[in-house]
């Protein structure tokens, strides 16, 4: 991923509140098993499924 501009950074949908979120240096290796958009959605998603 070197040398590759914002706008063209993969996307994904949050599966807690739905909003879009781009492709982060530290997903790197995990990229295909993000599901949240941050801690507070990964958080609330334990939440409301138990």
């Amino acid at each position: 991923m070197k040398n590759v501009k914002k706008a063209n950074l993969p996307q994904k949908t949050c599966a807690v509140c739905g909003r879009p979120f781009t492709w982060r240096k530290k997903w790197e290796k995990v990229w295909d098993e993000v599901k949240y958009c941050s801690d507070r959605c990964r958080s609330n998603s334990k939440k409301t499924a138990g």
